[in-house]
């Protein structure tokens, strides 16, 4: 059986657009710090024909053959993920400077030579596998008491609790957190558990992230920042009294965000042109990583966004019609968290440099300028692949 060749074109095709813009959109950057002229995008280059032979390379796997003992091929890329990324997001923070810097106060990647590695990028992928591998032998549908629930879900959340500490805490992290979060409840409930089990787990992360929020200052300049920009109309329909006492007033309005909005308006409907865009001179100093889609807005316009997110669209449909279509309950869990994952990711991202949520620094899939969110996510989508061929999608 064959693999879905529309998810492979589809996903290299959003590569192709990453690469392309990575030699447009980072120009300030380059003359700022003395770049060569064409750094980011000869690395985006080599990072983006990896991804899409990393896709290539996985998808022609068996993922029911066995070449570990008993395990498969399958769960010895889902293991071998896990475990290697979860050891290193530990070891990392016990590293001198000179291989794990120091940035914005946290320890989050790990520097040999020219080449930066982020752990948490890997570990989704390889917890969306645990969650998935485990979930198929501890869940199922059969009604059980909340009880319970809560007995064979207890060590995942110790398990998520670690990962927290590690993220959240050590690394400063609360946007992959909250897509961590997110992932756990999704596969937990699609694994079988009660949807009053599933309420409950949904207000313990609303409070988990208030807590990670309160904890730390920077996060709370962040959240004031964003409040500021929408608390008008939030307001506006609040009693007067309750409007004025949560009304916030010495609040910077958040820079980047401005200038993400005039960015995207700019653009209209057609874009000003490649290469063209003027917003990306040192107005939004991340444009090619976390503000990308409002530098491409700019450049391409309303049509070349649009066009973009239909390929987004596609990525996702085809993934979940692989989960759907697949009889294997891992493979099943598996994929879907890899949708959920593309979902988030994308979702959290829009809104935040349009201003509906607070920004919370999460790469676009494939788009972003960064080797290990694409490389992660093409090892993810290889293994999506490789499941196609055990799905019937016709």
């Amino acid at each position: 059986m064959f693999c879905d060749t529309k998810l492979f074109y589809t996903c290299a095709a959003l590569i192709a657009i990453g690469i392309i813009f990575s030699l447009s959109l980072p120009a300030f950057t380059v003359l700022y710090f003395d770049y060569q002229s064409y750094h980011f995008f000869i690395r985006q280059f080599i990072i983006g024909m990896a991804g899409v032979l990393i896709i290539w390379a996985i998808s022609r796997l068996d993922p029911n053959r066995q070449i570990l003992g008993s395990l498969t091929t399958f769960e010895v890329l889902g293991f071998g993920l896990f475990f290697s990324s979860f050891i290193l997001m530990i070891v990392m923070q016990f590293l001198p400077a000179s291989i794990v810097p120091v940035t914005g106060g946290a320890k989050r990647w790990i520097r040999l030579g020219g080449i930066s590695l982020s752990p948490v990028e890997f570990f989704k992928i390889g917890f969306v596998f645990f969650l998935a591998w485990s979930f198929s032998r501890k869940i199922d549908s059969n009604k059980k008491r909340l009880k319970d629930e809560f007995k064979i879900l207890f060590p995942y959340f110790i398990l998520f609790g670690m990962a927290v500490f590690l993220i959240a805490i050590l690394q400063k992290d609360l946007g992959q957190v909250v897509v961590l979060t997110l992932v756990l409840m999704i596969l937990a409930t699609f694994a079988g558990t009660s949807k009053k089990f599933f309420g409950i787990i949904g207000v313990a992360g609303m409070v988990l992230v208030v807590l990670a929020i309160i904890s730390q200052p920077h996060r709370i300049r962040r959240f004031q920042s964003w409040w500021v920009t929408n608390q008008d109309f939030f307001l506006s329909i609040l009693p007067a009294n309750m409007a004025e006492f949560m009304r916030v007033s010495d609040a910077e309005e958040p820079y980047q965000i401005t200038h993400s909005l005039n960015a995207i308006y700019h653009g209209g409907f057609f874009g000003v042109g490649l290469g063209n865009g003027t917003f990306k001179l040192g107005f939004l100093s991340e444009v090619h990583t976390d503000f990308v889609l409002a530098g491409i807005a700019e450049e391409v316009g309303f049509v070349g966004i649009f066009v973009i997110t239909m390929l987004m669209l596609s990525v996702i449909y085809r993934i979940l019609k692989i989960s759907a279509r697949s009889e294997n309950k891992v493979y099943h869990l598996f994929s879907l968290g890899i949708g959920a994952i593309v979902t988030l990711a994308f979702l959290m991202n829009s809104y935040g440099i349009t201003s509906i949520t607070p920004i919370k620094g999460i790469a676009v899939p494939f788009l972003s300028y960064g080797g290990s969110s694409i490389l992660a996510l093409c090892i993810g989508i290889g293994m999506v692949l490789m499941i196609s061929k055990k799905a019937d999608l016709s």
